[in-house]
């Protein structure tokens, strides 16, 4: 079986967003599984600025979307599982793509932890060994339009 190419598509688009000078944001559908600060959560869904000034270590690999906020001034580590983002999308002109919410595959029906802090700086490495490898390093509102389904 092949893997999921929403985490390709998170990555690209948040790309093309940062090269367009636009902010990007995801939607992301919040559980137990879901790391984020639970004051900012409606309706099970919380919308984050992940754009380089807003975030700090962002990592998109094919199972976590993981970075540091502040919020109201106080930092916080997210964890978002791909499969519970909804959709990311450039704040300035609404375009961007939605997905459907896929649940977290886990182990004999256990609820699975983000992975530890450690774990994260080794997925930041690789995320940077690649970057660098092409060429590159890496470092509010409901989207309104432009947003395709994507299974």
């Amino acid at each position: 079986m092949s893997s999921s190419t929403k985490p390709y598509l998170l990555r690209a688009l948040y790309e093309w967003c940062v090269d367009n000078d636009q902010t990007p944001h995801i939607v992301a559908w919040v559980n137990e599984q879901t790391r984020v600060p639970m004051q900012y959560v409606r309706d099970n869904e919380i919308v984050l600025n992940i754009g380089p000034s807003a975030s700090h270590n962002l990592i998109i690999d094919n199972e976590w979307v993981s970075f540091s906020a502040r919020f109201g001034g106080v930092s916080h580590e997210v964890w978002i599982p791909i499969g519970h983002v909804i959709s990311l999308f450039a704040r300035e002109s609404g375009e961007g793509m939605g997905f459907e919410v896929e649940a977290l595959e886990t182990e004999e029906n256990h609820t699975p932890e983000p992975p530890h802090p450690a774990d994260a700086q080794n997925a930041g490495e690789k995320a940077d060994a690649r970057a660098e490898q092409a060429g590159k390093k890496s470092d509010g509102d409901k989207p309104k339009k432009g947003l395709k389904l994507v299974k």
